[in-house]
């Protein structure tokens, strides 16, 4: 970390020190949540959790090398200096905004209905090869993922790629204050978190909060081809940069050709330059990101070459479109999160292998008051798209069938049950639904099951 002491982080955090004088000038070596991440100099939040109440562990972290803890009540044996605040939570936003401002480097913040984790990959990807970048790690996007991962930039980043999601109003803007972007990028806007937004105008609304706590000068990289995000013609007396697959887009790509595993060829075309590159990744969806990537890298001064390496170099992260190959089956194990329109995205990904193609669907959560309707849509799109066999779990998932003519089952117990007569050896089976429906259960029910 750059140096940040214990007088610095309750003066940010507006918190009461307490403890010794000399030790106001202590510097931490690291920000955990975790009691078991603690090391020598760590400063140790302690948070109220439904399972753990951080505060239990304040001593635990103190004997393994914690410096300080910041918490909502005294500890019983404080051998060590303690920052006393109203909210722990509330007072990581704090520290982590204050560190943010000791650096003053790129900041690239990623949000989205769609692809925000995939695009972040791209630009870490892309921006790797000419500065030393830190990225949000794992699912760290929300009001206490993104102060975590601003606190763990190292003292040596020279660019930093900030994914940052949100489910409410206000969400973004309390993300943004502390994340400070200097490049905005907003992929798609899709029906997703309906319950809290309303509508896809109401998700424009939110996502776009971001730019009203981007840095002076900002510049914003938005998706041409999406039909709320090309409204925006001026944001702070700038124009945005479009990307997309459309022509009229200032980065767009041509000759798209999807290999499944062999990765996806195209052009990406922008100021009159064309770049031949060939994307490890089984999604056509993938090229806008790419585009996305390239732009704001050629902000960033990188040449042709890095262009092509950073793009090229792009790995998929956890359970997003990663392809997991048995004596049986081609699964694609994208269970990780779910909405109308990731699914159908995931949909012509799998459209666009050989063979017998299954699609393995669940609930998609917090739609709102036309979530039946959506997926009933959904199920209709996997029937216009000609997917062989289309099984679905879930209570809402029910409807999802009924679009796709495909067969509906109450839980995965009762799916794993029919599955050995539902498959056939070669099979690609296509696994998505939303976090909450666990079915990384699924995809480890698959990878174990011998077909003959």
């Amino acid at each position: 970390m750059k140096p940040f002491t214990l007088a610095e982080i309750a003066a940010a955090c507006g918190g009461t020190y307490v403890g010794s004088e000399a030790m106001k000038s202590a510097v931490i070596t690291s920000v955990e949540r975790d009691s078991r991440q603690i090391k020598d100099g760590s400063l140790f939040l302690a948070i109220p959790g439904e399972r753990a109440d951080g505060h239990d562990f304040i001593e635990k972290c103190y004997a393994a090398g914690a410096v300080c803890a910041v918490c909502e009540r005294a500890p019983q044996h404080a051998e060590k200096p303690y920052i006393l605040v109203p909210s722990t939570l509330q007072a990581v936003k704090e520290i982590a905004k204050a560190y943010r401002e000791k650096f003053d480097i790129p900041v690239i913040g990623v949000s989205g209905s769609v692809g925000k984790t995939s695009t972040k990959e791209m630009l870490y990807a892309v921006l790797s090869q000419k500065f030393k970048t830190h990225k949000t790690q794992g699912n760290l996007n929300n009001e206490l993922g993104v102060p975590l991962t601003l606190l763990s930039m190292p003292e040596d980043a020279e660019a930093a790629v900030i994914e940052m999601g949100i489910s409410g109003f206000g969400e973004m803007t309390r993300l943004a204050e502390m994340a400070q972007p200097t490049i905005c990028v907003l992929t798609i806007i899709g029906c997703c978190h309906l319950e809290n937004l309303g509508d896809r105008d109401g998700v424009l609304k939110a996502k776009t909060e971001m730019f009203t706590h981007a840095r002076d000068g900002a510049d914003y990289i938005l998706n041409g081809d999406d039909d709320k995000l090309c409204t925006v013609t001026e944001v702070r007396g700038k124009a945005p940069i479009f990307f997309g697959l459309d022509k009229r887009n200032r980065y767009y790509a041509e000759n798209i050709e999807n290999n499944g595993e062999g990765g996806v060829r195209c052009t990406l075309c922008f100021d009159g330059e064309r770049l031949d590159v060939t994307i490890p990744a089984i999604g056509s969806y993938m090229v806008t990101n790419a585009l996305a990537a390239v732009a704001a890298g050629r902000l960033l001064g990188l040449n042709r070459e890095q262009l092509k390496r950073g793009v090229e170099a792009y790995q998929t992260v956890g359970s997003r479109a990663h392809v997991v190959n048995t004596d049986s089956l081609r699964i694609i194990d994208d269970c990780y999160n779910a909405n109308p329109t990731s699914v159908k995205a995931s949909l012509e990904t799998l459209k666009n292998f050989g063979g017998r193609r299954v699609a393995i669907l669940g609930d998609m959560k917090e739609l709102g008051q036309n979530e039946l309707a959506l997926h009933y849509d959904t199920g209709v799109c996997a029937k216009d798209l000609d997917i062989d066999c289309v099984l679905s779990v879930g209570p809402l998932a029910k409807e999802l069938a009924k679009g796709a003519d495909g067969a509906w089952f109450a839980d995965i117990a009762a799916l794993c049950q029919a599955l050995p007569d539902l498959l056939q050896k070669g099979d690609t089976v296509l696994v998505k639904a939303s976090h909450s429906m666990h079915f990384e259960n699924i995809v480890a029910f698959l990878k174990e099951m011998n077909i003959q």
